[in-house]
């Protein structure tokens, strides 16, 4: 039974960043059209798998705004097309800030301070850095191979501006929410880990 219930919540956590990243992509976004009717946006879903990962584990945060965001781009005609990229590299946002976090800096286990404000500014920064590399990077031959779009040279420089922009923002964003919502979180005994740090520290 109790198995039953850890699983019935992570895969409550996972809808609810699902839908978070879904909602933080699609209304909280500045599209900006580009040549050959494509486009690229200014937008705060990478943010959440980054938040996802550093409150439930990579695993979590980064399924959560994979399904969201991939969503996203199914429901809009012009990122459909986008919609298995999109998973893949959200998918990645929230592995790496994960596994940077807990096996890295044991995130978990720290106190509230400096120590723990730098593992989540490097964690955060990590799965972003990837993103910021290889969304342009793979959306560029995606368009260029798999869809054959001669603008494929023009939107790059565009593409890569947006994603750098996106990842300062959401690194930002995530860090913030994350120092605010842990403790909060901690004491309302909704992360897993509270109950062992609250017994190491006494």
């Amino acid at each position: 039974m109790k198995n039953e219930n850890k699983a019935i919540r992570k895969i409550a956590v996972v809808g609810l960043l699902a839908a978070l990243s879904y909602v933080c992509f699609t209304f909280l976004q500045f599209k900006i059209s580009l040549p050959g009717g494509d486009a690229t946006s200014i937008h705060l879903g990478n943010m959440v798998p980054v938040l996802g990962a550093l409150l439930f584990g990579g695993l979590a945060g980064g399924l959560g705004g994979a399904i969201g965001m991939t969503l996203g781009d199914l429901f809009d005609p012009i990122y459909v097309v986008y919609a298995p990229k999109t998973f893949l590299l959200k998918f990645f946002i929230g592995l790496i800030a994960g596994t940077v976090a807990d096996k890295v800096f044991h995130i978990q286990k720290l106190p509230a301070g400096k120590k723990r404000m730098g593992a989540s500014i490097a964690a955060a920064a990590s799965g972003l850095a990837f993103n910021a590399v290889f969304d342009p990077l793979i959306g560029y031959w995606y368009k260029l191979l798999i869809l054959g779009k001669p603008a494929a040279d023009i939107t790059l420089a565009w593409n890569i501006g947006a994603t750098a922009f996106n990842a300062v923002v959401s690194c930002a964003a995530a860090v913030a929410l994350y120092a605010v919502l842990r403790p909060a979180m901690e004491k309302a005994r909704l992360l897993p880990a509270a109950p062992a740090i609250e017994k190491q520290a006494g």
